[in-house]
């Protein structure tokens, strides 16, 4: 008679996040994230080791996350996406969708032309 094992990771999985089993943004394995604050109060352990890193490293992707504690992405991204909606995590822009400074320059002429 053979016995069925259960995935340990999968039940560790679905502690870690709640039940949860999509993050609440559309991140990809090289979306970086940086620390945008201090680590909230009461997190959890997965919390506190996340923020820890991003303070520690700088900007990391979730695949450096997920290498480096040694997790899932799938959770690695339900936890980040978290941290972004409370504000402790914020993604740094690419240069390339930051706009042109002739635009911004044309914004403050504009602003500026504005009746007080």
């Amino acid at each position: 008679m053979s016995k069925h094992r259960r995935d340990p990771d999968l039940v560790r999985a679905y502690v870690r996040t709640g039940g949860r089993s999509r993050p609440t943004r559309d991140l990809d394995l090289v979306t970086l994230v940086v620390a945008a604050s201090d680590t909230p109060t009461g997190a959890s352990p997965d919390v506190r080791r996340v923020m820890s890193l991003c303070s520690r490293r700088g900007a990391l992707s979730i695949a450096e996350l997920a290498a480096y504690l040694d997790m899932p992405p799938s959770v690695v991204k339900i936890v980040v996406s978290d941290l972004l909606d409370g504000g402790n995590l914020s993604t740094p822009t690419p240069a390339e969708l930051l706009p042109e400074i002739s635009l911004l320059e044309e914004v403050l002429n504009g602003l500026r032309a504005l009746p007080a």
